[in-house]
């Protein structure tokens, strides 16, 4: 773990299977940052109306949100197919995301102590939720190659799929992703691009790592 004297907060946006969230739980665990993936809020908030039916009202979602801890988004049944088409239908409703973002923002400002920072990961972090981070990513990877992963993804978790129908979701994903009148997936200006086509776990993180200590020893923040 490495010990730095500045708190820093990291804001990475990519596209679906890009490898963002691998990534990110890497670079938040050797600098010591909290982590948060901010599409498991939604994901959990998709399992709680799964559960809870008719008695999914906005004062219960309200409730449940001033209670979540980071724990809490690891739950394996939030990566199912079926709670994450509920989960893009809840982030459309603003009234919910409002409350989403808020928790996003306290969790990128408002972190513990104990933490050296933040590091949060999405589609709209970058603008929306960091727009003043210290360190601005956007990884992204070929079609093919994030629908391979995917595929292998879901087939480690004993998902019948195929390869041709993971492609096609992933085409889906991006285009409502890239598309969306609410908070679109978009590269900001003083983003930094990472492709991870042809690059292992291992160099990804590598790379990034570099990048965010040579800007920590200029400023003299070790």
């Amino acid at each position: 773990m490495k010990k730095i004297k500045k708190k820093i907060k990291i804001a990475i946006d990519s596209p679906a299977a890009a490898g963002a969230g691998t990534l990110a739980k890497q670079i938040a665990k050797y600098f010591n940052l909290l982590y948060l993936d901010t599409g498991k809020v939604y994901r959990f908030l998709a399992l709680l109306k799964l559960n809870q039916k008719e008695k999914f009202t906005f004062n219960l979602i309200r409730k449940e949100i001033s209670k979540i801890k980071i724990k809490d988004l690891n739950d394996k049944k939030l990566l199912s197919d079926k709670v994450g088409i509920i989960a893009s239908e809840i982030a459309k409703n603003k009234k919910i995301r409002k409350l989403v973002h808020n928790f996003q923002i306290n969790c990128a400002y408002s972190f513990p102590k104990k933490y050296n920072g933040s590091c949060l990961d999405g589609r709209d972090i970058t603008y929306k939720i960091m727009p003043n981070a210290d360190f601005k990513f956007f990884i992204t990877a070929s079609t093919k190659v994030r629908a391979i992963r995917r595929f292998k993804e879901l087939r480690n978790l004993g998902k019948k799929v195929t390869y041709k129908d993971v492609l096609k979701s992933i085409k889906k994903r991006d285009n409502s992703d890239y598309n969306r009148r609410i908070s679109p997936l978009k590269k900001t200006k003083d983003s930094i691009l990472i492709n991870t086509t042809n690059l292992t776990k291992r160099s990804c993180f590598l790379k990034i790592k570099k990048i965010i200590e040579e800007k920590i020893n200029i400023n003299g923040n070790i």
